[in-house]
């Protein structure tokens, strides 16, 4: 479909333009001057632009049929596609791939709508144990979650999946991001952390499962649906990336949701990339920013 960069302009830009050649500046469309190359000119404002201003595009030096197909990986990869590997597919180098999917992993985090109904809550932890790490980096504080990195996920049971890094796992946090992402008067479920304890009766019904007692499920009360959401996540990093650092695992983390939400597999794989493709727009990120 996209065998080289003058198709994958016009396919990206009958996607980010359906309605025609939009200025990215002032959001304009009837004064557009067009030029060679796929460049066009704003005479409202005197913008000079191309389908990947203001995008994850911009200024790459990649070309667009390079980055389509990068898109397709992403989306269609269950359990994500390592920078080495992309590297080889489409012919760049290992740095560029790697910049590449943080770029595309940046656009996989838009802003969902509120959980409602029937809500699943749960953290686990990304990072490696303290016994694999050389001398030097240990923390010498104990096992367990010690040097990891705490993710917290939700998930409405036949909807959509939330979950990003917090800074720890105390009540505050866990119940402030509860009522932040979740309608209240929702049916929320979690294990028998200390964290969840004192939830029911005030903004939502709250049953848990005790999984320190062996309890896993109890009639529809589990949190299974959560759980596998942190398989895929694992999976990912034990199977793929191997290692990723704590500054960067929200961005892994939004890439799995992302799989989930807008590209589940119930989806046609042209749907799934069309929704990436519509996520890309206002979401640059520059290498300064990302290394910083």
């Amino acid at each position: 479909m996209i065998p080289d960069a003058e198709t994958a302009r016009l396919y990206l830009e009958s996607r980010l333009w359906p309605e025609g050649v939009t200025c990215p500046t002032c959001a304009g469309r009837e004064r557009i001057t067009t030029r060679k190359g796929g460049f066009y000119r704003c005479n409202r404002c005197e913008t000079d632009f191309t389908v990947r201003t203001g995008t994850i595009f911009e200024r790459s030096h990649v070309p667009l049929h390079k980055w389509v197909y990068a898109m397709y990986l992403v989306v269609t990869a269950r359990k994500g596609i390592s920078s080495m590997q992309l590297a080889k597919e489409i012919g760049v180098t290992q740095k560029t791939a790697w910049f590449m999917l943080q770029r595309l992993r940046e656009a996989c985090s838009g802003k969902l709508d509120k959980l409602a109904g029937f809500v699943e809550v749960d953290e686990c932890f990304v990072g490696g144990l303290e016994k694999n790490k050389h001398e030097a980096d240990k923390l010498r504080l104990g096992r367990g979650s010690v040097g990891k990195t705490a993710v917290l996920g939700l998930r409405q049971r036949g909807g959509k999946t939330i979950a990003f890094p917090i800074e720890n796992t105390d009540k505050e946090t866990l119940q402030g991001a509860i009522l932040e992402h979740v309608e209240v008067g929702s049916q929320v479920m979690t294990d028998e952390a200390s964290g969840y304890q004192g939830m029911d009766g005030l903004f939502y019904y709250h049953a848990t499962v005790n999984h320190g007692a062996g309890e896993y499920k109890r009639g529809g009360v589990h949190t299974n649906s959560i759980e596998s959401v942190w398989s895929l996540l694992k999976r990912g990093v034990y199977g793929t990336w191997h290692h990723i650092s704590a500054k960067h695992v929200g961005r892994y983390v939004n890439e799995v949701t992302f799989r989930l939400n807008a590209g589940n597999v119930a989806r046609h794989t042209l749907e799934r990339l069309d929704s990436f493709i519509a996520a890309v727009d206002g979401q640059r990120l520059t290498y300064k920013r990302l290394t910083a």
